[in-house]
C-alpha cells in the first residue's frame, strides 16, 4: 500500500493563502489612501470654492423707473437701448439713460459682462448721435447714489449698478 504524503500540498495551500491575505491586506490600504487622498482634495475645493464666492464681485442689474412697463428687459433690448437703436419704451415713453463716467469699473463691467460689447463701442454709438445733432440719450453721473436718485424721480430712466 502507497501512503500519499499531503503535507507539500497543504504547505502550498498555506503560503498562497498566506500571500493572497496579505496581497490584500496591502490592496485594502492602497484603496484607503486614494479614498483620504480624494477626500482631502474635495475638502479643499470645498474651501477654495466657499472663498471665492466670498470675494466675488457683486452682480451688475439694470434698474429702470418704477412705473417703465418692462419688469425683465433683455439683453438685446439692453444693447439696442446702450446702443442708442431704441429711444422709447413700449408705452412711448421715452428713455434717458444714465451711465457712470468711462473710466470707471462699473462701466466696463455693465459693458463686457451684461452687454458683452466694449466700453470704446458704446461711447463710438453715443459720439456719432451727438455729432448727427440728435440730443444724447444717455447721462453721465459720478456715484451710484447720484444715479439711484435720478431714476426714481424720472420716468422712462434706465441705468446700471450692482
Amino acid at each position: 500500500m502507497t501512503v500519499i504524503n499531503y503535507q507539500p500540498v497543504s504547505k502550498f495551500i498555506r503560503r498562497y493563502l498566506v500571500l493572497a491575505m496579505k496581497n490584500l491586506f496591502c490592496l485594502s490600504l492602497l484603496a484607503l489612501f486614494w479614498r483620504v487622498c480624494a477626500l482631502y482634495m474635495l475638502a479643499v475645493f470645498l474651501i477654495t470654492a466657499n472663498s471665492y464666492a466670498d470675494t466675488q464681485e457683486p452682480t451688475m442689474v439694470a434698474i429702470a423707473f418704477p412705473s417703465t412697463s418692462e419688469n425683465v428687459i433683455s439683453r438685446s433690448t439692453l444693447r439696442a437701448v446702450f446702443g442708442m437703436r431704441l429711444n422709447k419704451w413700449p408705452a412711448d415713453t421715452p428713455i434717458k439713460v444714465f451711465v457712470m463716467k468711462d473710466d470707471a469699473p462699473e462701466h466696463g463691467a455693465f459693458s463686457k459682462n451684461i452687454l458683452q460689447v466694449f466700453p470704446h463701442q458704446l461711447r463710438l454709438a453715443w459720439d456719432r448721435q451727438v455729432f448727427s445733432g440728435q440730443e444724447p440719450i444717455s447721462e453721465q453721473v459720478t456715484s451710484t447714489q447720484e444715479m439711484l436718485s435720478k431714476i426714481a424721480s424720472t420716468p422712462g430712466r434706465l441705468a446700471i449698478s450692482k
